[in-house]
């Protein structure tokens, strides 16, 4: 039995409303009609290099080995901005080279940041015959993409590049007794997802002597003081902190929008401060 050919996903902010998404699936399904493509989201606000790059750095580890992401959030379309095609020993990227993978690249959890092979297209023959300067999504990634599913090497695509641009993304900070971090994303429930991971609280956690420690968990005019397992701990109406399903910190409401009933937006800066002992975990 043949070898299946990979997933190609696609992240764009094109919206559903008109046909662009569909355009390159055609083009994709035109090279190779065995393919699976598979869509992440088109809802990335327009020219939100951040959202995107957050929203493949979330979902990518969940798909299988030799998956190809196709990542289209591209203000710099036409210009002398390059497009590149990267490979880790799990997975492919197509992009714009503007910072859509700087999580993958800055997260120090992540082995595949430091495996990361790119080169730039140029080889017009993994194009379409004719470029568009407004379309590259169409015209050079989804080709591309195609190709590379073909099993077309990383190499014949174009020469190597050595250094990715990255977006100036903040690690949290530990210090002391605080840990600092900021909001990263508001998913489409208003949640507040920050760049808090488990990991770091549990850091945080073993700063402790051996005692069960209480927090302080400060955003805006928000106050808190426990970590919730379910949303549902938390009355109707009420803000609550809880572990979300990324593994990451969030400040939500129950049943309700945490963006819109306490005016969170991405860059808030959330602090997390240990203030003594509890009897029970929170």
């Amino acid at each position: 039995m043949s070898e299946p050919s990979p997933i190609i996903t696609l992240t764009t902010d094109f919206g559903i409303r008109d046909t662009y998404v569909g355009i390159m699936k055609g083009v994709i399904l035109g090279i190779n009609p065995n393919v699976q493509v598979v869509d992440l989201t088109h809802a990335v606000p327009p020219q939100d290099i951040y959202e995107a790059a957050f929203s493949i750095y979330a979902v990518h580890n969940y798909f299988p080995k030799g998956t190809i992401h196709v990542i289209v959030v591209d203000p710099g379309v036409g210009s002398d901005r390059r497009a590149i095609a990267c490979q880790t020993d799990n997975a492919s990227f197509v992009c714009p080279d503007n910072g859509v993978l700087s999580y993958l690249l800055q997260s120090t959890e992540d082995e595949e940041a430091q495996s990361i092979n790119a080169v730039e297209i140029q080889n017009k023959a993994y194009h379409l015959p004719e470029v568009s300067n407004t379309f590259h999504g169409r015209d050079i990634f989804a080709p591309v993409a195609a190709h590379l599913s073909l099993g077309v090497p990383l190499a014949d695509i174009g020469p190597p590049v050595q250094m990715l641009v990255q977006l100036p993304i903040q690690a949290p900070e530990l210090s002391g007794n605080t840990l600092t971090g900021q909001i990263v994303k508001i998913d489409g429930f208003g949640n507040a997802i920050t760049n808090i991971s488990e990991n770091a609280i549990a850091d945080l956690e073993s700063a402790s002597t051996g005692e069960i420690s209480a927090y302080e968990i400060r955003i805006g005019s928000v106050r808190l003081n426990r970590f919730n397992r379910a949303y549902a701990e938390s009355g109707v109406g009420k803000p609550l902190a809880i572990i979300g399903s990324s593994g990451l910190l969030e400040i939500a409401i129950n049943s309700g929008s945490a963006d819109k009933q306490l005016g969170l937006k991405r860059g808030d800066v959330i602090v997390i401060r240990k203030v003594g002992k509890s009897c029970q975990k929170i």
